[in-house]
């Protein structure tokens, strides 16, 4: 079994790499459990990466809390993206407040309006961004490799959390004292948009409270589902 601090030390020498290789390099920032405990590593070890988040306008007031909390603890500035209101407009005007529940497509095209577009703006001029998707979460997330060329943003994109497990992620939250979503203590194992989280039941898979009417196999809101070349 990986101690944790091998696991630390080997997320630390990733990153590190990674602004050596591919500076300047971006953080898409979700404030979940996983981008928390990266949040203490960059700024515990000093690494030379931009940190942001998505406001999608759709947030519980719990990431609100963090977002600021973030903002209070942390030297590393969180920037924070906005998605463009005139599209957002035209989407409501269209199809309701609430038309992602009525297909996928349409849930699909919400999302794109409020995290696809925002994030490319976010990653205009950086050569490399990091995430704090893990393996373990999803069916769709089974192939990902650690360091992978992107084409559909054409940077190079960075999952160094990819092989830890729910646990360790856990450990390291508690043993550093790092701020998180109160919802996790509510049984929100992954918390995007109130609308499309929920809390789940003992047993059930940690992705089922995200867009729970749908199939597994289309539980992404498009930030990690582009084609990538696997590199290591």
């Amino acid at each position: 079994m990986i101690n944790l601090q091998h696991r630390v030390d080997q997320v630390v020498t990733v990153l590190t790499e990674t602004v050596r290789d591919y500076a300047p390099i971006a953080f898409a920032n979700s404030l979940g459990a996983e981008d928390m405990v990266l949040t203490d590593i960059i700024d515990r070890h000093h690494i030379d990466i931009e940190m942001f988040s998505l406001d999608t306008g759709r947030l519980p007031q719990e990431t609100y809390d963090l977002m600021q909390t973030v903002r209070e603890r942390y030297k590393t500035t969180l920037r924070i993206y906005f998605p463009n209101v005139k599209q957002v407009e035209a989407y409501v005007a269209e199809h309701g407040v609430n038309g992602f529940y009525q297909s996928v497509d349409l849930r699909k095209n919400c999302c794109y309006i409020r995290k696809v577009e925002p994030l490319r703006r976010a990653l205009q001029g950086k050569r490399g961004w990091v995430t704090g998707i893990r393996r373990e979460q999803a069916s769709t997330r089974a192939n990902l490799s650690v360091s992978a060329y992107d084409m559909d943003n054409r940077m190079q994109k960075i999952n160094p959390l990819l092989e830890w497990t729910h646990a360790e992620v856990w450990e390291y939250l508690k043993r550093y004292e790092v701020p998180y979503n109160k919802l996790h203590d509510k049984f929100y194992p992954s918390i995007g948009c109130a609308p499309c989280t929920r809390a789940i039941t003992p047993g059930e898979d940690i992705r089922s409270g995200r867009w729970w009417w749908e199939t597994p196999e289309t539980k992404e809101c498009g930030l990690h589902t582009e084609k990538v070349v696997q590199s290591k």
